[in-house]
């Protein structure tokens, strides 16, 4: 990876971090995008924070002044997401419209701005976080699961869209992650046989690298032990 320019949305949440420190000791460039002002950061990187990527114009922007600054992109890591439980019986609308827009709609809109980036790459990447919940969807998970399949869809088209230009796109699919914020959600659970966040990192970053050439259009489970 050393040498090769990354672009990570979502990179100041426990996922993004993992992604960025991993990337960083394998002597990637990166750039860092999230709708958060600020957060922590490998020594070097770019910060871009406060962007709303569910608004096309500023994802354009973040992804264009990540390419300025670092002289081109290799390879664009979609984690900016969001996730809510909820019934569709006793839900509503806006969390299905919410969801399509965290998840879907921001990984459309830096993939699109990412593009022609990528394309002059002599390896393009794309590396999307759908879900395995949108494999086996279980109840209050309709939502978040309709609209990682979406995240699916979107990168199963565009790795046929992309595939004479060299670059691929791919998807991995977690379980459950180990962060804080499931901890504190699940007590009861035991995080053991939840995804380290370094061990999704590695696949991703994997999937990000020349060596994945060969990989276009996978929805890749990693599940750990879930």
């Amino acid at each position: 990876m050393a040498a090769r320019t990354i672009v990570i949305t979502g990179a100041f949440g426990a996922l993004g971090r993992a992604v960025a420190e991993a990337a960083a000791v394998s002597g990637a460039r990166l750039a860092l995008i999230d709708h958060a002002a600020d957060g922590p950061a490998p020594e070097g990187a770019l910060k871009l924070g406060g962007v709303d990527l569910t608004d096309a114009e500023q994802a354009g922007a973040a992804i264009d002044a990540a390419a300025d600054r670092l002289s081109g992109i290799d390879a664009l890591i979609n984690i900016a997401g969001g996730f809510a439980w909820e019934t569709v019986g006793g839900g509503s609308s806006e969390t299905w419209y919410g969801l399509y827009r965290l998840n879907v709609l921001t990984a459309t809109n830096a993939s699109r701005a990412a593009i022609p980036h990528l394309k002059r790459s002599a390896g393009g990447r794309i590396v999307n976080v759908g879900a395995n919940a949108a494999l086996k969807v279980a109840m209050g998970m309709g939502a978040y699961a309709a609209s990682k399949a979406g995240v699916h869809a979107l990168t199963q088209s565009l790795a046929e869209e992309l595939k004479g230009d060299r670059v691929t796109v791919n998807a991995v699919l977690p379980s459950i992650i180990d962060t804080p914020a499931n901890r504190k959600d699940m007590p009861d659970a035991d995080p053991a046989l939840w995804v380290a966040p370094a061990d999704l990192a590695a696949v991703m970053l994997f999937l990000a690298s020349p060596e994945a050439r060969a990989v276009t259009g996978a929805l890749i489970p990693v599940t750990g032990r879930v």
